[in-house]
């Protein structure tokens, strides 16, 4: 069996390692082992998007994730994760408008309004109607992701809406907040750039 060791590395290198023995082996049955949870999030939605059935194994501080690849999975389909690929079913004339949140507040000055300013834009944004495709949060924006947000339920309506909301997986690790997250995708750098690739518009804030 395939043995692929990504423990220890940076992200989006988990993923970037597992997409790498996919293209190049297609490999029936292979494991990934990693040991963050970031990373275990990623690499089972890679592999599940790719048609592996995944099987995880705690080891001490280690996850082995076991991929064993379906039958009817297809051997030409793109190795991307399923959340960034090329949306279908899109109105005539309908953009993509991705809004990447680097903080948990708006410009500089007075941190209260920043953060006010902040929430008001989010529960704003639904304005963009059908054209809102992708909320990514990266750095200190992880936090309107998390159990105390006061946005939280606006993104969950977001999210059921059909709107894509990415939470950037390292930047959850650093905040030690994986586990507070309550709305959204753990998501990579792989992710996040191959998003900004197929928006037709990217604002970041």
């Amino acid at each position: 069996m395939k043995i692929v060791d990504a423990r220890d590395r940076d992200c989006p290198a988990p993923v970037l390692m597992a997409r790498e023995a996919v293209e190049t082996e297609t490999p029936h049955t292979f494991c990934v082992i990693v040991n963050n949870d970031a990373a275990r999030q990623n690499v089972c939605r890679f592999l599940k998007s790719m048609g592996y059935a995944v099987k995880e194994e705690t080891r001490n501080e280690d996850v082995h994730i076991t991929g064993v690849r379906s039958e009817s999975a297809q051997d030409e389909k793109e190795a991307l994760p399923a959340q960034i690929t090329q949306p279908s079913g899109e109105e005539p004339g309908q953009r993509r408008i991705m809004v990447m949140i680097t903080t948990d507040r708006m410009g500089y000055g007075d941190d209260t309004l920043g953060q006010k300013l902040m929430i008001n834009y989010i529960r704003t944004a639904g304005e963009f109607g059908a054209d809102l495709w992708r909320l990514v949060f990266v750095n200190n924006g992880v936090k309107l992701a998390i159990e105390t947000s006061e946005v939280v339920d606006t993104l969950q309506q977001y999210e059921a809406q059909g709107v894509t909301i990415l939470v950037c997986g390292t930047c959850l690790e650093h905040y030690e907040l994986t586990a507070r997250k309550r709305v959204g995708e753990t998501t990579n750098m792989l992710d996040i750039v191959t998003a900004m690739h197929l928006a037709d518009k990217v604002i970041v804030l």
